[in-house]
């Protein structure tokens, strides 16, 4: 199956891409079919020299059925050479870390609701124990009464 993809360049922490035709099973920096663009993504989004792009190859290339990956899907996009791909649906991105941290606290409490219903059946299990606590006291009042007749003796 052939591929739109980007292939890794440059150096280390410095990343420059290549956008080039691939047969899915060869290796991402490996051999490639044609060049047919690169990405920059050190640069601005507003630089002319972030993306270049060789239109009409693409064109064809989609047209002998090669498939973008998800980010080529979108740089192709927002060069308006194929439509904008649709966002996944990661909701969690969108939050800061920080309350991603607080629903993560919640999400237990989440998980506890179905361990709920044990509680709930927990909950006749304490109704007994408070009418055991009544015929425990009986009990006590029996001890006391019990104790001043020991005083007495």
């Amino acid at each position: 199956m052939l591929k739109l993809r980007l292939s890794r360049g440059g150096t280390k922490k410095r990343p420059v891409y290549k956008v080039v035709v691939a047969d899915s099973r060869f290796a991402r920096d490996g051999r490639f079919i044609e060049k047919v663009g690169f990405f920059n993504p050190l640069l601005p989004k507003d630089k002319k020299e972030r993306v270049g792009l060789e239109a009409e190859r693409i064109k064809y290339w989609l047209g002998q059925g090669a498939q973008p990956t998800t980010r080529v899907a979108r740089i192709l996009g927002e060069n308006e050479l194929i439509p904008m791909p649709v966002n996944g649906n990661n909701p969690k991105k969108a939050v800061p870390k920080k309350e991603r941290k607080k629903e993560g606290d919640a999400a237990p409490k989440v998980e506890a609701a179905p361990g709920a219903a044990p509680k709930e059946e927990a909950a006749p299990a304490a109704a007994p124990k408070e009418e055991a606590a009544p015929a425990a006291a009986p009990k006590e009042e029996a001890a006391p009464a019990a104790a001043p007749k020991e005083e007495g003796k």
